[in-house]
């Protein structure tokens, strides 16, 4: 009974009790042990007699099947139907072997009843009325996670391209509709509302002309399958704000726009964009990003999905850094080759968050070997001057835009990340070839992910690495399945996690090394052995999934385990932001709540369940023999 007694008192309500109360609740409650998955009480039954208190072990809320939080040691349970003498709103199961504290509800009922007494327990019952853990939106209720045919409102308007201006615009009144579709022989023109206004009325055109004066052609399109949030995304990197929808067979559905794909807060993304756009000097682009920030917090508070959230966040950074890169090349004149710029690391793969930096590389056309060479052809060294002192510059910006360049060189300032095209090819011919020189992994892994943000010449591809190359090579990928053993999901300590253990992060958790880096890495080496190079993580994934380099039940594993840990990660930094603090990566295991903890140890120990399997896959050659 004393133990009983010590360790209730240790607890809320009963910390609030004397120790002559505390000696009479003990006397009569009673120790129950469940083994995991029993239920201690169903969903609808009752009203229950008594209250439990977790011992040890966990506690399942259960709802109509769905797990809502996870009760640990000290936390009560039983005690709102009990009050209210109403039918339990869960079911109560045990998450592992545990074992509670059973007090009867004669013995209880006075003491939760009590004023001081009853605040808590108030405050725990409306806490545990709203899931702990986000659940998928509603896709009928959330236009972001719906497939864009669902979302067209209207027909498509069409008219012919000799049709006089006045015409269409009496049409798109008549119908509501905010654009005009022109066929222009395999493709359409597009006429918006925004195109009217701009290039009829304020530049003083005549509305008797034809439609076609004034539409823009090819209009981006997309199919009928993407969903809303994507296409979001498209909007905002090509600032646009009507796609046409086509079905598979090539047909146009209709038009959506930026109002039938996001709410009020959702729209902020693309008022940042334009104000980037308007932006004349850095100064004003410093202000601008100032408003980044309290839209990621927007979204986030909007229950927008973390990795869309991120994606937006970057699609903004994109759009940023395209500005600094123009204003740069206003300054300084025309570059004297062409050249594309690449976003690398986590902002090429659309996953920057607010504690990211960006890392960046150059390549121009000839074929000098680097930016500091001094050979190639033509312009070559000229580009690379030149090309040197347009990255600096546009460094200074991103700073001002409090938005650092990566801390350890991976940037286009540094010559290393400067090259021709030419030498960024025969690089990765030589690191495939030989991938076991020094830090070669560490700049193959930079080089996968990257991605093209800014061009003044064509295109120069998808990315930096040869897509199809790498299944080619198997000693490459050899040593990206070991590089994917790099870093190992941090279990084992602190209940089941490895903290820091001195200084100023002690007791604290570093979730992107300890927790998304494991999932990053074997989602590059899986997706380049599926030979898919440039991409997001779940992308990989999907990809490696489908040409059978991870086992379905592996690719769902790291899948699911990413997607928890991105939206802990980002929970966490919108936090932060709220309270004015500059975004990390380090968590407090402590502060969690039991569920979010709960889940978050399994996300851990299904990685290191994948990186077990690889690693004895190369213990014993498979795959790479």
């Amino acid at each position: 009974m004393d133990d009983i007694a010590s360790f209730l008192g240790s607890h809320p309500p009963f910390d609030a009790v004397d120790s002559g109360e505390l000696a009479r609740i003990a006397a009569v409650t009673e120790t129950e042990v469940s083994a995991r998955g029993k239920a201690i009480f169903p969903q609808g039954a009752g009203p229950v007699e008594f209250v439990w208190v977790v011992r040890s072990g966990s506690v399942e809320v259960v709802h109509d099947g769905r797990v809502l939080d996870l009760l640990g040691p000290g936390e009560l349970f039983g005690h709102a139907s009990m009050i209210s003498g109403l039918p339990t709103g869960f079911e109560a199961r045990a998450g592992e072997d545990t074992v509670c504290y059973r007090i009867p509800s004669y013995v209880i009922r006075p003491l939760l009843v009590r004023p001081d007494v009853l605040r808590f327990v108030a405050r725990s019952i409306a806490d545990r009325s709203e899931p702990v853990v986000r659940v998928a939106a509603d896709p009928v209720a959330d236009p972001v996670q719906s497939r864009v045919a669902a979302l067209i409102r209207m027909p498509p308007l069409v008219c012919q391209g000799s049709e006089p201006i006045r015409e269409a615009a009496r049409r798109m009144t008549e119908r509501g509709a905010s654009a005009v579709l022109v066929p222009h022989g395999r493709t359409f023109g597009i006429v918006t509302d925004r195109d009217l206004r701009t290039r009829v009325i304020a530049a003083g055109l005549s509305p008797d002309g034809p439609v076609s004066a004034i539409m823009t052609e090819p209009a981006y399109t997309v199919t009928a399958d993407r969903l809303g949030g994507d296409v979001l995304l498209d909007m905002l990197e090509r600032y646009v704000h009507h796609i046409p929808v086509l079905s598979a067979a090539g047909e146009v559905l209709g038009v959506v726009d930026d109002g039938d794909l996001v709410a009020a807060e959702s729209r902020k993304p693309l008022l940042l964009r334009r104000a980037i756009a308007l932006a004349e000097s850095q100064a004003d682009l410093a202000a601008v990003a100032a408003g980044l920030g309290p839209v990621v917090i927007a979204l986030h508070d909007a229950r927008v999905a973390a990795e869309h959230v991120a994606a937006v966040r970057s699609v903004v950074l994109d759009a940023l850094t395209r500005r600094l890169i123009e204003l740069a090349i206003r300054d300084a004149g025309p570059p004297p080759a062409p050249f594309t710029w690449f976003a690398l690391g986590s902002l090429a793969r659309r996953e920057a968050v607010p504690s990211s930096d960006v890392d960046s590389a150059l390549a121009w056309a000839g074929d000098g070997q680097g930016a500091g060479d001094g050979q190639g052809a033509g312009d070559g060294q000229g580009a690379a001057g030149y090309l040197a002192r347009l990255a600096g510059a546009v460094d200074d910006g991103l700073r001002a835009c409090g938005m650092p360049p990566d801390a350890h060189g991976a940037s286009a300032s540094n010559p290393l990340f400067a090259r021709s095209l030419s030498s960024w090819q025969a690089a990765a011919r030589s690191l495939s070839e030989d991938p076991t020189r020094e830090k070669a992994l560490i700049l193959v892994s930079l080089i996968a992910d990257s991605r093209p943000v800014f061009s003044t010449g064509p295109s120069a591809g998808e990315g930096l690495w040869p897509g199809q190359a790498s299944p080619e090579h198997p000693q490459l990928l050899r040593l990206l399945a070991r590089f994917a053993l790099s870093f190992r999901p941090p279990t084992g300590f602190l209940r089941n996690f490895v903290v820091e253990h001195s200084g100023e992060r002690r007791g604290q958790l570093d979730i992107k090394h300890g927790g998304l880096i494991p999932i990053v890495d074997l989602a590059r080496w899986a997706g380049m052995a599926a030979g898919v190079a440039s991409a997001s993580t779940m992308e990989r994934l999907r990809a490696a999934e489908a040409a059978q380099t991870l086992d379905a039940a592996e690719a769902r594993t790291l899948m699911e385990a990413f997607g928890f840990i991105f939206s802990l990660r980002l929970d966490h930094q919108v936090e932060q932001l709220r309270r004015g603090e500059a975004p990390d990566d380090f968590i407090d295991p402590r502060t969690l709540n039991p569920l979010a903890r709960s889940y978050l140890r399994e996300a851990f120990r299904a990685v290191a369940s994948v990186q077990a399997g690889l690693s004895a896959e190369l213990s014993h050659g498979v795959r790479w023999a």
